[in-house]
């Protein structure tokens, strides 16, 4: 059986850890060729050892804010695969406050990571597909906070309610060039981050760390919180020609935490 990625070139921003790389690790297991491109060259180092995927893994340093950064990375992919014919637009950053006590600089660097950062990425990777004359698929990487608020993640849910219409404006636009542009918003997901949430949520909700993190994962419909691996299913089908007739929308990756 042919693999459903097979010799296809798939750019992961924030690939080198979570679902990022779990995104890696299947795309290469479905025959992709595979760009971590990752902000910390250190992680990125680990993960293309964790991959063990020879000549098929790149590793790239990409700063998603720098938009120099950005067209060196399509450049350098292009030179060493040829283009991109797959972008997950996955890189973000996360921080949480009662709305009276946000920052300024928390409210700058989340919409400059996660909305600026992301669309110039998909900007910059469809001018290349479209160049190219290739059929791409670019997935961004929502989150079910987009999809309603949360009192203590105001500026959170804005930027990822953002990367939802945001994917369903390109994807309208972008599919005359056969680019499909859709999105995948997963739940509450144990990854290392989540340490950094819980003891944030430990702050502000004056409980116990672990307390938020054992609850949240409780009240799952499935009963545990989602795994980054839980993603790489959806992440293959939108990548793949078995969603060819799916555009502009955003998939629920959350164990039925939220229905829409």
């Amino acid at each position: 059986m042919t693999a459903r990625l097979d010799n296809q070139v798939a750019v992961i921003t924030g690939g080198a850890r979570g679902i990022g790389l779990a995104i890696a690790e299947r795309y290469l297991q479905e025959g992709a060729r595979v760009v971590v491109a990752d902000i910390d060259t250190a992680a990125i180092e680990e993960a293309i050892m964790h991959l063990d995927g020879g000549d098929r893994v790149l590793g790239v340093r990409l700063d998603v804010c720098d938009r120099a950064s950005i067209d060196a990375m399509v450049t350098e992919v292009t030179a060493k695969f040829g283009g991109i014919d797959v972008l997950v637009n996955n890189a973000a950053v996360f921080d949480m406050a009662p709305v009276l006590d946000v920052e300024e600089s928390s409210f700058d660097r989340q919409f400059a990571v996660n909305v600026k950062g992301l669309f110039f990425t998909l900007q910059a990777v469809a001018k290349s597909m479209v160049e190219q004359k290739r059929a791409g698929r670019i997935i961004n990487m929502a989150s079910q906070a987009g999809r309603r608020g949360e009192a203590l993640v105001s500026t959170y849910c804005a930027t990822k309610a953002a990367v939802i219409s945001l994917t369903q404006s390109a994807g309208l636009d972008l599919v005359k060039h056969g680019i499909r542009v859709n999105g995948i918003a997963p739940g509450v997901v144990d990854t290392p981050m989540w340490e950094e949430v819980d003891a944030l949520f430990a702050k502000y909700e004056q409980r116990p760390l672990g307390e938020k993190k054992r609850l949240v994962g409780e009240a799952v419909p499935m009963g545990r919180m989602g795994r980054p691996e839980d993603h790489a299913g959806a992440a293959v089908f939108l990548a793949s020609g078995d969603s060819d007739y799916v555009v502009a929308q955003t998939l629920n990756v959350d164990g039925g935490n939220w229905m829409s």
